[in-house]
């Protein structure tokens, strides 16, 4: 792996790529053309105090940037970005590596080099310390976030000079030191069964998606709130990333189902409203109609109910849905949840023309 430079004749590169990816972390989180055009010009990229770099595998493809700004103080700081489909294979640590030695070997001698992130973002804060960074500072409320208009705890890693050339780091105790990743464990992306691919969403499977609600529109829109609008390209576009970002920070885990055989697209099945505190998941399926009838989605939520239990470590998965929603609710007792009981007349119907019952079937440790 290397860092490229990058250079003012990439700027249509630069922007789809930082257009076509989604960053739950950032201030910004889906940047517009305009606005990057506009940074590019006033030199946000590339000047005297800044340089950004292409992270290239080595099989030659951008799997991210890194933008080193502050160049002319003797503190440097940082961003780095990996696209959403190369996340989880330990660039960003190896990426932070080439990096502090570039720094680091600069002929104005820097002191130390220095980035900031949400305290929420566990993989980021797991590249910091597996590149060699040590947590120096947790500022309570703030990093603001202006699609929640609400603020987050952020924390600042730092390296020094003297850690780089010794090949050592010189830890801060913490109080919190182990606990941001202790409630969300590392897990396996892509799952398999006999006959199905399970795996995140990819903002490339927007197009799938669509044609899959577009041919069980009538059937979804019985039982499910999101099916009752009218669903276009461009509202699936924005759904899936969406459902990207909240993969990422792990708000929601909502998994793209494909058949082993013919690789197509069937439906999604995953997990909302999760609680990592006590390990409590709320499971959502549905099946494009087309492939009704066989077993898919039997099969694939005894996977997923596998993989919350062993890998999640799961307490509790539920399943709720319309008492009338009998296919939902064979699905569920097929794959081993228990019925625990039906709210009556709690929740408005999908079309919200009335009163549902709700059927809870759950599956706990």
């Amino acid at each position: 792996m290397r860092l490229q430079e990058w250079t003012i004749e990439e700027q249509d590169l630069l922007i789809q790529f930082m257009t076509t990816n989604s960053w739950p972390y950032h201030d910004i989180s889906q940047p517009g053309r305009e606005l990057l055009e506009k940074s590019i010009e006033e030199g946000g990229y590339a000047s005297d105090d800044v340089k950004t770099f292409w992270i290239e595998n080595n099989e030659n493809e951008k799997v991210g940037i890194v933008k080193v700004y502050d160049l002319q103080e003797d503190v440097p700081l940082f961003d780095l970005r990996i696209a959403d489909q190369y996340r989880g294979y330990g660039y960003g640590s190896r990426a932070l590596k080439k990096l502090t030695q570039y720094v680091f070997e600069l002929p104005e001698r820097k002191i130390r080099i220095q980035g900031h992130t949400r305290h929420d973002n566990a993989a980021m804060r797991k590249a910091f310390e597996r590149a060699g960074f040590v947590k120096e500072a947790h500022l309570r409320q703030a990093w603001f976030f202006p699609k929640e208009n609400t603020y987050y705890d952020a924390v600042t890693y730092g390296m020094t000079r003297e850690d780089y050339l010794a090949g050592t780091t010189t830890p801060v105790r913490w109080e919190d030191r182990g606990q941001y990743g202790k409630n969300i464990p590392d897990f396996n992306e892509q799952l398999q069964t006999e006959r199905l691919f399970i795996r995140a969403p990819e903002l490339k499977d927007a197009m799938d998606v669509w044609g899959g609600v577009s041919r069980s529109t009538r059937e979804l829109r019985r039982y499910t709130e999101w099916a009752q609008r009218e669903l276009s390209i461009e509202t699936t576009e924005e759904y899936v990333r969406e459902s990207v970002a909240e993969f990422i920070s792990r708000k929601t885990l909502n998994f793209h189902l494909f058949l082993k055989e013919s690789g197509e697209f069937i439906g999604c099945a995953g997990f909302i409203a999760i609680d990592w505190n006590i390990r409590k998941f709320e499971l959502k399926y549905w099946l494009d109609t087309t492939f009704e009838g066989q077993g898919y989605m039997t099969e694939a939520v005894k996977q997923l109910l596998d993989f919350a239990f062993s890998e999640l470590k799961a307490e509790r998965v539920e399943f709720l849905c319309d008492e009338n929603h009998s296919k939902g609710r064979a699905v569920a007792k097929r794959a081993g949840l228990e019925l625990e009981g039906i709210l009556r007349k709690n929740a408005p119907s999908a079309n919200r023309r009335s009163l549902r019952n709700t059927c809870v079937y759950a599956k706990i440790t």
